[in-house]
């Protein structure tokens, strides 16, 4: 051959365990769920082996298809998947990803169950939205004891067992969630599907649903509207006596990215639901389980984050140009530590507040939660897009190219910005929160002054954010900036108080004191970039 085809300079494959990752080990002891690191390090192993790799890559390029009726013109109303989709829903079901906090009775369940997620959504962020739904299924449906005692042990379940059968004949469960309509989007309250009860206690529901994902789940929480008002029903797929219930899949999204993941519009033709919480209390009942994907939503921004950052300095690390390798030239070196602080801090807050979780039964806790759910979902998932495109262009023309698996991140980044309330819901949520709920400010200013007085910028900027917010004008149209600067201090402070030295100067001299561009690799010189990038390799 040629030695024009001799194949010199190009970075070797990236076969790593994904749990090697300081910021998310540290947070997994601060959360007292040490005990699960054997078993996430055993997932990120496979995660980062060239199987599920090569599983993630297929499921994309082999996207669902819809088929609403068999050869005879029946209605069916089933998506196909192709098969690697169920292998990687198998693994994330065994390890308990979409339900093992709620039958686990250890402290930091919670959080080990966050750790996992985090890990295993760098394989296929696509599937993990299905896994999601199903974690956040449970505590909704405890509003109603009876379908909970009924289905929680199989939402739990370390079984995935796929396929269109009664929901009490399966060994383990998958389930979804069914809100938003064409004409009201977040505006869940514009719904117009109804449910009229029956005389055995059932309703029946009749409407259009705009977005529903993962159609194939077996059950499914949805809002209509009831005679006493907007209110929760849970609707399986396959009903009691064995027939079909009433959900006409319409049609499949052709989406930007998360391609894997059967996102669908529905139709509902009487189709039977029982009520979960009080008639015209829908959305306090179903908030229980938007908060949880909210949850999720910021982990798996993080998660993205993570692999953006990892891969960027492998490349860096293999790739020479100008006499040396990219990694140890100072420009990059700026970018690459930028994207490994941005990194840290998203997983530092999202594994905090999964924390909060495993205490259930302290207000203090979950005020901030609460609060701090709202405003991290903001701020985390908005800057998921801008660091992933800069991590693909780390790469240069390689990472344009799709073999380079940099592609697929970049689609995928904008998702969770948008699911569960776009920035400007989540930015409202937050001063709504607030102002509903005072003591989930206290409770989020207490988290943060624990680190005062240990960095003087991050004190300036606490002072700033108290200010903006002791001014009621124009407060809505302030709320992304007000929002984004309680993010920021929140990040800060975890990041003072537990965080690596250099990532947490470098984060309070950019992010509070100003010595920053507006560009990624924009970090202040005297930065120990060095130390940063160390973070990422794996």
């Amino acid at each position: 051959m040629s030695a024009t085809h001799e194949v010199t300079n190009q970075v070797p494959p990236l076969v790593y365990d994904v749990a090697r990752d300081p910021a998310l080990l540290e947070s997994l002891e601060r959360a007292d769920a040490g005990w699960a690191a054997e078993e996430v390090h055993e997932l990120g192993r496979l995660a980062g082996g060239e199987q599920a790799q090569e599983w993630g890559r297929i499921v994309n390029e082999n996207e669902p298809v819809l088929r609403t009726h068999d050869r005879y013109g029946h209605r069916i109303d089933e998506v196909d998947f192709h098969p690697y989709w169920h292998e990687l829903m198998k693994v994330a079901v065994s390890h308990g990803l979409q339900g093992a906090p709620w039958r686990d009775e250890r402290v930091g369940a919670h959080a080990a169950r966050a750790a996992k997620m985090y890990v295993w959504g760098q394989v296929e962020a696509g599937h993990t939205c299905p896994i999601s739904m199903t974690y956040a299924a449970v505590p909704a449906l405890r509003a109603n004891a009876e379908l909970a005692q009924r289905y929680e042990p199989l939402l739990a379940a370390t079984e995935y067992d796929f396929g269109l059968r009664e929901p009490s004949t399966k060994r383990g469960l998958i389930a979804g969630m069914s809100m938003t309509e064409k004409q009201g989007g977040s505006d869940v309250r514009a719904n117009t599907t109804t449910a009229t009860p029956v005389a055995d206690g059932s309703y029946r529901l009749v409407g259009h649903k705009w977005f529903t994902s993962a159609p194939m789940s077996d059950l499914f929480l949805t809002l209509a509207q009831a005679p006493g008002g907007l209110s929760c029903f849970l609707l399986p797929r396959v009903l009691p006596d064995g027939s079909r219930n009433g959900i006409r899949l319409q049609r499949l999204k052709d989406k930007l990215g998360n391609r894997s993941n059967a996102s669908s519009e529905i139709e509902y033709e009487d189709a039977v639901g029982w009520l979960v919480g009080e008639e015209g209390r829908g959305v306090r009942t179903i908030i229980e389980m938007v908060n949880n994907t909210r949850l999720d939503c910021a982990l798996g921004s993080a998660s993205g984050m993570r692999l953006g950052a990892v891969r960027a300095v492998h490349h860096a690390t293999h790739r020479y140009a100008f006499g040396k390798a990219l990694v140890d030239q100072p420009l990059m070196a700026n970018v690459l530590a930028d994207l490994v602080v941005e990194s840290d801090a998203a997983a530092t807050v999202a594994m905090r507040l999964a924390a909060a979780g495993d205490r259930p039964g302290d207000a203090q806790e979950q005020a901030f939660r609460r609060l701090g759910l709202a405003v991290t979902k903001y701020w985390v998932c908005k800057r998921a897009p801008a660091h992933a495109a800069e991590a693909l262009e780390c790469f240069g023309g390689n990472g344009y190219v799709e073999d380079s698996g940099m592609p697929r991140l970049y689609r995928e980044a904008p998702l969770m910005s948008i699911w569960e309330g776009s920035g400007n819901v989540a930015a409202l949520d937050a001063l709504r929160a607030m102002g509903r709920q005072p003591e989930s400010m206290a409770a989020f200013f207490g988290e943060v002054e624990l680190a005062a007085g240990a960095d003087a910028r991050l004190d300036d900027a606490v002072d700033r954010v108290k200010k903006d917010l002791s001014d009621p004008a124009d407060l809505e149209f302030r709320a992304r900036r007000v929002v984004e600067s309680m993010a920021l201090v929140l990040q800060g402070s975890l990041l003072v108080r537990h965080g690596d030295q250099a990532v947490a100067d470098a984060f309070c001299a950019s992010r509070f004191a100003g010595d920053w561009g507006i560009a990624y690799g924009t970090l202040p010189a005297g930065t120990d970039t060095a130390a940063i990038i160390e973070r990422a390799r794996v």
